[in-house]
């Protein structure tokens, strides 16, 4: 799926029931005492057992400030929510990655204009060589991208 299919932003996403079933084990091993949430602490270790990393300071504060105050932690049903953005995340820029890929056709790591131009004639044939290298121009202006 491109991005005029997906509206260039994340879409909702639906665990298998394997993949659910496995978020509420690791949210259970990692309640180690059984108090039906997870403390800050306990929260990093359910996200590198399930996504191979451990989450920063940062991202670590949002998600205990997004909290019910009235709660010492995560509940199962937060936490589940928290895991399936993430992993709507993750789907949307392996995606993202994925399209970029296929761009670079040289795998410079960044993009040309003939790039963009032979990108551009398969997936919008009709697509004017004048709105291809306006998009190509604006692409450049933003931040991170190769001169």
């Amino acid at each position: 799926m491109f991005f005029s299919q997906a509206g260039a932003r994340p879409r909702m996403w639906e665990a298998s029931p394997s993949e659910h079933k496995k978020w509420v084990e690791v949210f259970k091993a990692c309640d180690e005492e059984n108090k039906g949430c997870l403390s800050r602490e306990n929260f990093k270790v359910a996200v590198v057992m399930l996504f191979g990393y451990k989450p920063s300071k940062i991202e670590a504060d949002a998600v205990m400030s997004s909290v019910d105050p009235n709660t010492s932690g995560i509940l199962l049903k937060e936490f589940l929510d928290i895991v399936r953005k993430k992993k709507e995340a993750q789907l949307y820029w392996n995606e993202i990655r994925h399209i970029f890929t296929a761009f670079d056709r040289h795998y410079r790591g960044y993009l040309t204009l003939e790039d963009f131009k032979k990108a551009f004639k398969q997936v919008a044939p009709k697509l004017s060589e004048r709105i291809i290298l306006e998009v190509f121009r604006w692409r450049r202006e933003l931040p991170h991208c190769p001169g």
